[in-house]
């Protein structure tokens, strides 16, 4: 049985798109579980309005999209559980493709494809080989719009397009200890790490996709303007769901790099001096946000020892 689970807030006409392109699915879905907040009354009257087989609304009343992962999956009764985003539209053989993979090796425990993500009107075009890479020293490599070549293991799949054997989720929650109010920015991050942690393999396919049409968000963390709260959420999420999970070298390795290095998107020391000349007072900013981010991920991984 496959279960789809899709957490929604607001987004009528996208999501109306996203179960068009469920329903052409040549496996179609035994389970179809949308997760509303009571309060979104525009889509709760838009969806009286639908018929669509098989599909089973699940109220809220908490924010987060850990939230509506949570009761999602408790409500799910699939043997594959598939997430995706509600400004998502699945290619038609998305299901099928999914459910080969699963059927082929019983150790796989996760499987995500390609999110082919349209700006302004017109597909990013793919191109990168390393996708969902965590490197040792803690480096992330996400690229799952963009990944190219044949299938393969890796770190992490992307909360677009991702999918689990119940039995490798087992006793697993999205941790409600990362922060933010809306999208928690690092959730799959998180939780691709928790099932790699129990011994299943993940894998990318970058054939099994979904076009992804970036729609409104509506919290703090706004996709084209930069936000100080949002930003330190997502960092603190990072940090705290790689300290989590890696091993004690790992960690060390980690903590070193995004402080004296860092990534252009979060900077350390070397790449704020780097990002100087052209961002001047920004990417004072930006380090300074990127760090307390770090310190306050370290804190909450700290605690969760406790």
């Amino acid at each position: 049985m496959i279960s789809i689970i899709i957490p929604t807030y607001k987004r009528v006409e996208a999501l109306h798109k996203c179960l068009e392109g469920i329903q052409r699915q040549t496996r179609y879905p035994d389970e179809i579980i949308l997760i509303i907040r009571k309060t979104d009354h525009q889509t709760l009257q838009h969806l009286s309005l639908m018929n669509i087989k098989n599909l089973k609304m699940v109220l809220i009343e908490q924010t987060g999209v850990i939230a509506a992962l949570n009761a999602g999956t408790q409500q799910s009764t699939g043997t594959i559980v598939v997430l995706t985003d509600d400004d998502t539209v699945p290619h038609a053989d998305w299901l099928e493709k999914l459910e080969h993979h699963y059927l082929s090796k019983p150790d796989i425990g996760g499987v995500g494809g390609r999110d082919v993500v349209h700006f302004r009107g017109t597909p990013i075009p793919a191109g990168k080989r390393q996708v969902g890479i965590i490197k040792p020293y803690g480096r992330i490599i996400g690229n799952h719009h963009v990944g190219i070549g044949e299938v393969r293991e890796v770190d992490i799949l992307k909360g677009a397009n991702m999918s689990f054997r119940r039995e490798a989720i087992q006793g697993l929650r999205f941790d409600e200890k990362l922060k933010g109010t809306g999208a928690q920015v690092h959730n799959e991050l998180e939780f691709s790490l928790a099932v790699k942690k129990k011994g299943w393999k993940l894998i990318y396919d970058p054939q099994v996709c979904v076009d992804h049409f970036p729609a409104e968000r509506f919290d703090e963390d706004q996709r084209n303007d930069f936000n100080e709260t949002a930003f330190i959420n997502a960092v603190h999420n990072e940090t705290y769901s790689v300290l989590k999970h890696v091993g004690m070298i790992n960690r060390a390795l980690y903590l070193f790099w995004v402080v004296t290095v860092g990534s252009k998107a979060t900077p350390g020391v070397f790449q704020c001096i780097r990002l100087l000349p052209l961002q001047k007072n920004m990417a004072l900013k930006k380090v300074r946000l990127a760090f307390k981010g770090r310190w306050d991920g370290w804190r909450t991984w700290r605690e969760s020892l406790e």
